[in-house]
Order: C-alpha cells, then sequence, then structure tokens
C-alpha cells in the first residue's frame, strides 16, 4: 500500500498570519514539520498550501508541495484537492498538522500502520490525561473508545462525566485520554468524507471529527505516549525554540 503524507499550510490565520514561515532557530516552521515527516515510513511528503510564498519556501528547502484553493473549510478538504493533484496514486493519506514542527516520526509511522490494515477506513491518536488542569481545560479536546479502539465520542468537555463524585475526584479516580491531532485516511474514505456537509454535532462542539462519526464513519485510535509542541500564537515560538536548543544540546 503507498501512502502519502500531506502537510495542509495556509498563509492566512487570525492568531498566527504567516506561521508556516515563522522561523525556529533560522528554520521555517513548515521546513521542519517536513523534515520530520521524511524520517517516517511514508512513501512521500507534500505540503498543500495555498500561497506563493510557502510554495516558494517549500521549493527553496528541496521539498514537494501543491497549490490549492485558499478557501477551503478544513485541512481536510486540503488533503482532499493535494491528493488529486499529486502524479501519482495513493492508496492512502496522512493528514499531518503544519504547526508542529518537532512532530514524532514514530507517531507517523503507527497510523500508516493502522491505516494499511483492511478493516481500517480512518485512524487517529490519543494520549492518557495526566494533568488535572488539562482535563477540564475545553481546549484541550478528548476522546472516548470502544473496547477494540474505535472512538465513541470527542468532546471539548470531560468524558466520560464521573456520576455522583466531586469534581476534585475526577482525575484521581478516573482515565481519561486526549485527542492527539494526526489524521489517516484511505483514499477513498478522504474523497468521501470530504464530501460531507457539517453536522449538529460538529457545530455544537466546533470539532470536525464528529462530522464522521454521525454518518457512521469509524475512527480507529491508535495510543501514544508521546505528545507535540503545538504552536498557535506568536508567543508558542520561544517554547519551540527552547525545545530545539535542547534537542541539539541532546545531540552533542
Amino acid at each position: 500500500m503507498k501512502v502519502v503524507g500531506i502537510i495542509p499550510a495556509r498563509y492566512a490565520s487570525t492568531r498566527f498570519p504567516g506561521k508556516p514561515l515563522a522561523l525556529i532557530k533560522g528554520k521555517p516552521m513548515i521546513q521542519r514539520v517536513y523534515e520530520q515527516a521524511l524520517k517516517s515510513v511514508l512513501d512521500a511528503v507534500v505540503v498543500a498550501t495555498d500561497d506563493v510564498r510557502i510554495a516558494d519556501a517549500v521549493m527553496e528547502f528541496g521539498g514537494r508541495y501543491v497549490l490549492t484553493d485558499p478557501n477551503h473549510r478544513s485541512g481536510t478538504d486540503r488533503c482532499r484537492e493535494a491528493l488529486e493533484l499529486l502524479d501519482a496514486q495513493y492508496d492512502a493519506v496522512v493528514n499531518i498538522q503544519g504547526d508542529e514542527p518537532f512532530i514524532d516520526p514514530q507517531q507517523i509511522n503507527q497510523v500508516v500502520e493502522l491505516i494499511c490494515r483492511d478493516d481500517t477506513d480512518l485512524v487517529s491518536l490519543a494520549k492518557r490525561i495526566d494533568d488535572e488542569d488539562e482535563l477540564f481545560n475545553p481546549n484541550t479536546v478528548k476522546v472516548v473508545m470502544d473496547k477494540q479502539g474505535n472512538a465513541l465520542y470527542f468532546s471539548r468537555n470531560p468524558i466520560p462525566f464521573m456520576r455522583n463524585l466531586d469534581r476534585k475526584e475526577w482525575f484521581a479516580k478516573g482515565t481519561f485520554y486526549k485527542h492527539i491531532g494526526i489524521y489517516a485516511y484511505k483514499a477513498e474514505v478522504l474523497r468521501q468524507i470530504a464530501d460531507l456537509q457539517p453536522t449538529t454535532l460538529e457545530l455544537a462542539e466546533s470539532l470536525e471529527q464528529l462530522r464522521w462519526l454521525e454518518n457512521g464513519l469509524n475512527i480507529r485510535m491508535g495510543l501514544t505516549e508521546s505528545e507535540n509542541v503545538s504552536i498557535d500564537q506568536p508567543k508558542d515560538i520561544e517554547k519551540a525554540e527552547r525545545f530545539a536548543e535542547n534537542q541539539m544540546n541532546t545531540k552533542k
């Protein structure tokens, strides 16, 4: 099975315009994501962007890119267009977040291994929550799964609800998982979900993956112990530079 990694990278961003080109220790963030993806088992890696400035940056460091419509609703839609623009046929796609410059290649390998199974159409990852504040943070997306590892529901609220327990006891007496936002899709499934319209649950929680569940699709969840540094706004660059510095010092 041939699997391509696609990195959606748009220039416009409310909180951080031009984010893919932000420098981290002198290297554009999109380049760092691309180079990490190349360390995985993917057959190819491509940046899907809507802006020639990002395309020029990718070309400068020797990467591959495709130019896509600037009006896509999500990274999933951008991945779907990119898949159709590629000059080779692929059986599956990994959607790699463009704002995780230090993404663990082993996480990419994990979703590739899962998506290559015959009974798997969609894949993502989850990590056990180990911080009480994170459990009640609506910016942390939680997920519950069935015994086969398929997602049952995603929410910004803590799930499951711990009935008859004081909120202070939830973390000590329950097991909770956060969603790690990397996706893999069979190619035909990516084409299918990109045509789906927003659903009630998706609009309520502002979580695209609920659209897929509402339409009867299964999302197989792999468990991971690692979490990546994500860049959401300009102040996060300092955190990323500290991480990069620590990596360089470790390699010495």
